[in-house]
């Protein structure tokens, strides 16, 4: 009990407890939040042409969150894929070579062109499922390519 009584007695540590619950209720409330304009609850089911081996194995990385079609839909998955890229370019490109070498002043910059990185991967890979769902599936709220309006496929 005296524990927890400092926790919320020295300043440093109440405020590192708060804000991980905030970051804690930001993931809940985006894991739970629905994709705007979204009609359907669910991604397609296995029965589908839709639910492949990829996208059930990037559903498992994501949480759940791909097949729920969640704000937080794309999950770690892009920053893991920036780091494996810019390790990758560290041997290729002299400028990030260097940078590697500095040590902690290297390694920052590199942390601080990982998260530019992701950036840009959560916009690319954003876009790649927004652009999946309109084409092949009913979630955006109109009929999947090759299918007429009214008509529901079979399966």
């Amino acid at each position: 009990m005296d524990s927890l009584k400092n926790i919320f007695a020295v300043s440093e540590l109440r405020n590192r407890v708060l804000f991980t619950l905030g970051l804690l209720a930001v993931y809940a409330s985006g894991t739970t939040s629905r994709r705007p304009a979204s009609t359907r609850r669910r991604w397609p089911s296995s029965r589908g042409r839709a639910r492949t081996r990829c996208s059930a194995s990037y559903d498992m990385f994501s949480g759940g969150n791909l097949s729920k079609v969640t704000i937080f839909a794309l999950g770690i998955m892009p920053y893991i894929s920036a780091s494996i890229i810019l390790q990758l370019l560290t041997v290729v490109w002299p400028y990030l070579e260097r940078l590697s070498k500095e040590g902690e002043l290297g390694r920052r910059k590199i942390t601080q062109h990982t998260r530019y990185g992701t950036i840009v991967l959560s916009v690319v890979q954003a876009l790649g499922i927004a652009i999946y769902l309109e084409r092949n599936t009913q979630i955006a709220g109109r009929p999947a390519a090759g299918q007429q309006p009214g008509h529901r496929r079979s399966g």
